[in-house]
């Protein structure tokens, strides 16, 4: 495992997992969001971001913490690994608007400074629809790199006894 991708909804624990990842392996952590906001969460130039993005897919060793479906096959390309967190939409909304709440008005670890968590319905609509709108397309672009790695989880205690077995092959000698 030297390149991973992690994908998944808004709200699903993408962050965390790629941390949780990046304390495990040691692997060099890239999130897209801090790549792709400028500060005042402004978009930049989408040839720039994408000009940007696929040069640090060159990288030898990473993880890449970010959903970002118009990267996705340059992304997968080099990876030899991919987590799938596949979690139903209620999980990824409850998640989601208790990071809203918890965390409205501070800037996102995440995300580029200037960029601090706010409440957006459009987001959380975008959210609501993430799953109808996207799964067969994952799925499509995931089968069409049969070379990688997917561990999909459907739940959340699925990935945690994932990442427990994970870290005892870890500190075994």
């Amino acid at each position: 495992m030297k390149r991973v991708a992690v994908i998944g909804s808004p709200g699903a624990g993408k962050s965390t997992l790629s941390r949780e990842l990046h304390e495990i392996t040691g692997l060099p952590l890239v999130h897209l969001d801090r790549e792709f906001w400028n500060r005042g969460w402004v978009e930049p130039d989408k040839n720039e971001f994408r000009k940007r993005i696929l040069h640090r897919y060159q990288e030898e060793r990473w993880i890449v913490d970010g959903h970002y479906a118009s990267t996705m096959d340059a992304r997968f390309a080099r990876a030899d690994t991919v987590f799938h967190l596949d979690y139903p939409t209620h999980i990824c909304l409850r998640r989601l608007i208790g990071r809203m709440i918890c965390n409205h008005g501070k800037d996102r670890p995440d995300c580029a400074g200037g960029c601090p968590e706010r409440i957006q319905l459009e987001f959380l609509h975008y959210v609501a629809t993430f799953r109808m709108k996207s799964h067969s397309r994952i799925l499509e672009t995931l089968a069409r790199h049969p070379h990688l790695a997917i561990f999909s989880f459907g739940h959340p205690k699925k990935l945690s006894a994932h990442l427990q077995h994970m870290k005892e092959l870890v500190s075994t000698p």
